[in-house]
């Protein structure tokens, strides 16, 4: 799951980064309110942690702009304890959710993957599709009721078929994704990862679109 954070204090930011990393993140970091806005309305991102005291553009600013260009990435806003005006201000520019700091990491990932679900119309804490069963926040996997032990990758990339069932998604979205910027990827590196999935859930768990990409079935061909 790709994240955006937008965080001007590097000791912070590092930490947050690192954080959500272990939890199964790919998190791409800006460190003012104009490359957070750029980024955030560019839509490549599942969700966004955003900071309200950014140089250059406050987040309030940054927020107000990209819902008024109809943006409706996730927002979780990151506000000083005693900062209750912010925190109602960041709600009422668009924001979905907040977190006081200093940040709990395993609290932060899990409503990051909540705002995720609600987006994609997921409110469940597990997604089901397809025979195959994922729990986002323990990061265990069934198939037909059968537990399926996966790589750190071929969940993320299960995941995001999960979010996004019965949409074609081509291998340059996989691997916005998957990997966070400045990654090298291999062209054949999302083909290897699919191949993996098929091989321990079934063969038809995704099925491939030639010149075009991939798609995730409601319910597969047995």
């Amino acid at each position: 799951m790709r994240i955006l954070l937008a965080e001007d204090d590097e000791l912070l930011g590092s930490g947050i980064k690192a954080g959500l990393a272990q939890h199964g993140f790919a998190v791409d970091w800006v460190r003012d309110g104009i490359a957070a806005e750029r980024e955030l309305v560019s839509g490549a991102h599942e969700a966004m942690v955003l900071d309200l005291g950014l140089p250059r553009q406050d987040g309030l600013a940054c927020l107000r702009a990209a819902r008024a260009r109809r943006n409706t990435t996730p927002v979780l806003v990151l506000t000083a304890r005693d900062a209750v005006a912010s925190r109602i201000e960041g709600l009422d520019a668009g924001a979905d959710d907040y977190l006081v700091k200093p940040v709990d990491l395993g609290e932060l990932a899990a409503r990051l993957r909540a705002l995720v679900r609600r987006a994609h119309g997921q409110p469940q804490s597990r997604l089901i599709a397809g025979g195959v069963e994922v729990d986002p926040a323990a990061r265990r996997a069934w198939c037909k009721g059968q537990p399926v032990e996966l790589t750190v990758r071929e969940f993320d990339l299960l995941h995001v078929f999960m979010l996004n069932v019965e949409r074609v998604l081509t291998r340059e979205q996989l691997e916005q994704h998957l990997y966070q910027w400045g990654t090298e990827v291999s062209s054949n590196t999302i083909e290897v990862h699919v191949s993996q999935l098929r091989r321990k859930l079934h063969p038809q768990v995704v099925e491939t679109l030639r010149g075009v990409g991939y798609v995730m079935r409601r319910d597969p061909a047995a």
